[in-house]
């Protein structure tokens, strides 16, 4: 796992707590950079050494989504098809979406590809069924939105 991975995995983590609990994002931050970071794959590979975290990625993405969401939140609404809010999404898949949302709309220097395709793998990682197809329909409209069409080359 590369160290951009791990921070993002690590984020949907943060994001899902501070979702979860209301805890204060910069204290959620503190606590994972102080004690969870190094053990953030002991729930899905519990054999395999902690990977490397981009800290600063990580606090970039927790601390960016959490002050984007007013922004972000209706944007992701807007993307759902049928009767699907934001509120009947669970935490994961919010976290997920918010995320990936943050990083297409505040980050073009990151490629929408691996945006999506980061945040896809992460959701199958994470919760599995028809979610990741969900993350990736989701993600791939907010990237339409976001970020200019490549030009034709």
């Amino acid at each position: 796992m590369n160290r951009r991975r791990a921070a993002r995995l690590a984020a949907v983590q943060a994001l899902y707590q501070i979702d979860l609990t209301g805890a204060r994002p910069a204290s959620v931050i503190g606590e994972f950079v102080a004690h969870r970071l190094g053990s953030i794959l002991e729930p899905f590979a519990p054999d395999e050494p902690p990977p490397e975290v981009d800290r600063d990625w990580f606090t970039t993405v927790v601390a960016g989504t959490v002050e984007a969401i007013p922004a972000i939140d209706p944007e992701i609404a807007a993307c759902l098809q049928g009767t699907w809010t934001l509120d009947r999404l669970g935490y994961l898949l919010r976290a997920c979406l918010r995320a990936g949302a943050y990083e297409l709309k505040c980050h073009p220097e990151v490629p929408t590809g691996a945006v999506i395709d980061e945040y896809v793998e992460l959701s199958r990682g994470f919760i599995g069924g028809k979610e990741p197809g969900f993350v990736h329909a989701v993600l791939d409209r907010l990237a339409q939105r976001f970020r200019q069409p490549a030009a034709p080359g």
